[in-house]
């Protein structure tokens, strides 16, 4: 294990909020910023998947490190997410958040092209070496198409700026060999798997239900931390019907906007097109498993407020989040 941990250990895969036409709502996202810091959140990631990387515009990008830098205020790392599919693009962005203040990046596998092993390794590689900001590796092979593998895991860990991976392949068994075998720290990027990641041995997680309830997930770090399985794996119970209602009915970020924006932390639900707010029986089973959602600090439903007609269809917003 790293002997420093730059990233902290609660980290929010934050949601971008929008207005109803689709824009970045910059009040609110200084808002929701402060709220999770202020609930234990010691890690933005801004821009990542949950974000809405896909359809920011560069400059959307680089304008919400700046505003995580300003609200966190030192208080939690801001790490920024996404990345693209096409190397110099990624290498671009990356140095532009840097210049922005950025306290870390993470790179996503590319996507779409499916590049081989050895494609994946100089991608990694080249943008590492335009930065000097510590890495996290994104592995999700089920929204890039390609897994990071094994041996190309090894080999990336040797490189000085490569300092972790999010996991969301849940392939215990691989996370184990290569806490073994390597430095690395390792953050789970499934909300589901969070508490089975820390017990074998991985630094925190990347969270999008965090987005809504972060004291929870810092209960449960603090509680590893000390070697306390059993108070951690109660709060693990306790947000396992949150987790189900944000990750398992629609995209994460749709739920997470739908559920903030039903208990009045944000302006809006709207999601960029092509996503869109839950249709009639998801925004159904969503509630309903909000129902079951009890003791969860900063989840309180009793005044919940879902607005299925605000959170109905998705924006297209004026400018198009264009590659360069």
């Amino acid at each position: 294990m790293s002997a420093v941990n730059p990233f902290g250990q609660v980290l929010v895969a934050l949601v971008t909020p929008m207005t109803a036409d689709g824009e970045v709502d910059w009040p609110a996202v200084e808002k929701h910023i402060d709220d999770v810091i202020s609930a234990g959140a010691d890690g933005i990631v801004v821009t990542g998947t949950t974000g809405e990387t896909s359809t920011l515009t560069d400059p959307e990008k680089i304008r919400l490190v700046e505003v995580g830098k300003d609200v966190a205020a030192g208080r939690a790392k801001i790490i920024t997410g996404g990345g693209s599919n096409e190397t110099a693009h990624a290498i671009e962005l990356y140095t532009h958040s840097e210049r922005a203040g950025a306290d870390g990046i993470m790179i996503v596998t590319p996507y779409y092209n499916k590049p081989t092993q050895a494609g994946i390794l100089t991608h990694f590689r080249l943008v590492a070496d335009a930065t000097d900001l510590p890495v996290i590796l994104y592995d999700i092979p089920g929204r890039t198409g390609v897994p990071i593998k094994y041996e190309t895991i090894l080999r990336l860990a040797k490189h000085p700026n490569i300092l972790a991976i999010k996991d969301a392949k849940g392939d215990f068994s691989e996370v184990s060999r290569v806490l073994n075998q390597t430095d690395l720290m390792y953050f789970s990027g499934d909300d589901a798997n969070v508490l089975p990641h820390l017990s074998i041995g991985a630094t925190g997680l990347i969270g999008v239900t965090a987005n809504i309830a972060p004291a929870p997930y810092r209960t449960i770090v603090d509680a590893v931390n000390r070697g306390d399985l059993k108070a951690a794996t109660a709060e693990h119970m306790r947000l396992e019907p949150l987790v189900r209602a944000v990750m398992t009915h629609v995209p994460g970020t749709v739920a997470a906007k739908y559920i903030l924006h039903g208990l009045g932390r944000i302006g809006s639900p709207r999601v960029r097109l092509p996503l869109v707010g839950p249709e009639e029986w998801e925004a159904a089973l969503i509630e309903d498993e909000l129902d079951l959602v009890q003791g969860v600090p900063g989840a309180d439903f009793r005044n919940f407020r879902p607005d299925r007609n605000a959170a109905a269809g998705g924006a297209l917003p004026k400018v198009a989040g264009t590659t360069r």
